[in-house]
């Protein structure tokens, strides 16, 4: 994927995510710093993992002050006019979806950049959509949202397996843009029927 597109999908997820992340801290009635630190690290964590992970040190989060400035923008943003954001329940969901279809895509592929096999660059690009999430919920004593909510990881590793599949046999760049679309389709389909993954037979999920 050309540096520029990656980097502004990479920018772009870190805005829905770091927004998420803020909402959060504002339902908590957290003050401003506390919007910034779990917007931050809610937009960022799992790119931070990622890059520790596949040895790109210091992370990009670190040196480029667009990964710096960018959550604390999106975080104070809302922040400052949460309870117009705090309406737009549905909306956010959407975001979160396009950030986790952004995020599984782009952890992806820079994982298979630096190397890595093409289920151990999926698996990245997983974690990159959902590390800085779970941080956020276990900073903000909730049960990550992985473990709680409809199908969420499950898409994100699909869209990430199949932006690495392609890169490996050498399509062109659309196809991580199809890639991220599945996912995004997936996780929507899951929010709007409630679909969710099984549980342990003789269970309930009262």
């Amino acid at each position: 994927m050309p540096d520029l597109a990656l980097l502004l999908l990479d920018l772009l997820g870190i805005a829905v995510f770091a927004a998420t992340g803020a909402l959060v801290a504002v339902r908590k009635e957290l003050d401003v710093f506390g919007a910034i630190v779990l917007g931050g690290i809610t937009g960022l964590g799992g790119g931070v993992l990622r890059d520790l992970l596949i040895g790109s040190v210091p992370p990009a989060a670190l040196v480029d002050w667009r990964y710096l400035i960018t959550p604390v923008a999106a975080a104070v943003i809302v922040f400052v006019f949460h309870p117009a954001v705090g309406r737009m329940e549905k909306q956010i969901g959407v975001l979160d979806a396009v950030g986790l279809a952004l995020f599984c895509v782009t952890g992806a592929v820079k994982a298979h950049d630096a190397g890595l096999g093409i289920i151990a660059s999926a698996l990245c690009g997983m974690l990159t959509a959902i590390g800085g999430g779970m941080m956020r919920d276990v900073l903000a004593g909730r049960v990550p949202v992985i473990f709680r909510e409809e199908l969420y990881a499950t898409p994100a590793f699909t869209g990430a397996l199949l932006a690495v599949l392609a890169a490996e046999i050498g399509l062109g760049p659309w196809t991580y843009v199809v890639s991220a679309a599945i996912c995004l389709v997936w996780r929507l389909l899951a929010l709007w029927r409630g679909w969710r993954a099984p549980l342990p037979p003789g269970l309930d999920r009262g």
